[in-house]
């Protein structure tokens, strides 16, 4: 009495769907929906998920990444600053590979894909000589009896390299995280925490492709026209019909795909089209949500519908002060606890703020507003814009 509709497919995906059969005179309803799948949160899924897949991901990334990368490195000696020294030249010229602004690139970016950035030293004679920034997923920590990190071993493929403090006590790997309410070790990566709106923002761009490439409809009802008098369909035939669409009709790659029916089957749409589902705005709303994890204004990615600042410079000031300075400033603290005292226990690494393009309409307002105020000194003036005293400097202004 009834025609297989479909090719037969694996029946395996549909353990774990709910099965709901309704029938009311000829009309069948199927509820073919399931629990929301969500991706995996492992580094490399969320890394080809969110930053080699996703536009707003790499680009919040690139943003960070590119930006504090390129603010310089400053040495100071007490409160001398130094022009000179091997320090700042191994932080300029880390290896050679790499430029500084190249390494802590990936430092940086890494910090943002996975929330731990790990760099090591290579040492020669206990003295660092070398800098090298490792993937974050081949790196694991040994934690010791007390439960703090003893040790790290990297690991490429089937090797492992142990890496431990040497005989003077100096651990060559400093390792930096992003706060994890719930890991002792390890940090939470913006894209972690927005993982859900990445799939979203995903999965609607994959749905929208699909729907081109089909042309078709949303799910619906089937309706059954069998012979007057028929019992309608028997539970077999109904399992077996909701089995070949399932496998055949349901997901993102098959949606819209046009339905052939026969045996007395007709098909009445009865699901919201995208458009009533708004997929433009779910998908803005996800990428909203993926640049507020990372702090990154939405002005600057394009996406519209957000007022909250009043024009473009704003946004990237806004950026500039609440994201990457700050993270400049956690890794020029770390660079001084780790690697300032192999040089000199007095050695302090800072960073040139003034280097960034972005504040430079900032640092002209406050240079102003020094300048007109007259009962400073000139060196008042200089301490309060960040620089050094002069000689002369202290003397008291006329008037």
């Amino acid at each position: 009495m009834f025609k297989s509709l479909f090719r037969s497919a694996s029946r395996g995906a549909r353990a774990n769907v709910p099965e709901t059969k309704a029938m009311t005179g000829s009309l069948i309803a199927l509820s073919l929906s399931g629990r929301a799948q969500w991706g995996p949160r492992d580094y490399a899924s969320l890394a080809r998920e969110g930053v080699m897949q996703n536009a707003i991901v790499y680009r919040c990334v690139r943003l960070i990444a590119e930006g504090a990368a390129s603010i310089p490195w400053l040495l100071y000696d007490g409160a001398a600053e130094l022009e000179s020294h091997p320090l700042l030249s191994l932080l300029t010229r880390p290896n050679g590979r790499q430029s500084g602004s190249e390494l802590f690139e990936r430092w940086y970016a890494y910090l943002q894909c996975a929330g731990n950035a790990y760099l090591q030293a290579l040492t020669l004679d206990g003295s660092p000589r070398e800098l090298h920034v490792l993937r974050p997923d081949r790196v694991k920590i040994v934690p010791g009896g007390k439960g703090w990190p003893v040790a790290y071993e990297y690991t490429v493929e089937t090797r492992t390299t142990r890496i431990g403090a040497d005989a003077s006590g100096f651990m060559p790997m400093l390792h930096a995280t992003l706060f994890h309410p719930l890991d002792d070790h390890y940090g939470l990566s913006p894209i972690e925490a927005s993982a859900r709106a990445v799939d979203i923002h995903n999965a609607g761009g994959g749905w929208t492709k699909s729907l081109l490439d089909n042309a078709a409809r949303p799910s619906g009802a089937l309706i059954y026209k069998g012979p007057e008098g028929s019992p309608g369909l028997s539970d077999e035939q109904f399992r077996r019909l909701k089995g070949e669409l399932e496998d055949a009709y349901q997901g993102a790659k098959n949606a819209g795909r046009p339905m052939v029916l026969e045996g007395g089957l007709d098909w009445r749409a009865m699901s919201y089209t995208p458009a009533d589902m708004d997929f433009t705005g779910l998908r803005s709303a996800a990428a909203r949500e993926i640049a507020l994890a990372f702090g990154v204004p939405p002005l600057l990615l394009g996406l519209p519908g957000d007022n909250t600042f009043s024009n473009y410079r704003e946004a990237n000031l806004a950026l500039w002060r609440q994201t990457i300075l700050p993270l400049v400033a956690r890794t020029a603290q770390s660079l001084t606890r780790w690697l300032a005292p192999r040089f000199g226990e007095s050695l302090r690494v800072g960073y040139d703020a003034d280097a960034a393009e972005a504040l430079a309409l900032e640092r002209e307002s406050v240079w102003d507003r020094l300048n007109a105020a007259q009962f400073l000194t000139l060196n008042e003036k200089r301490a309060a814009a960040g620089y050094g005293p002069v000689a002369g400097g202290d003397i008291p202004p006329k008037g």
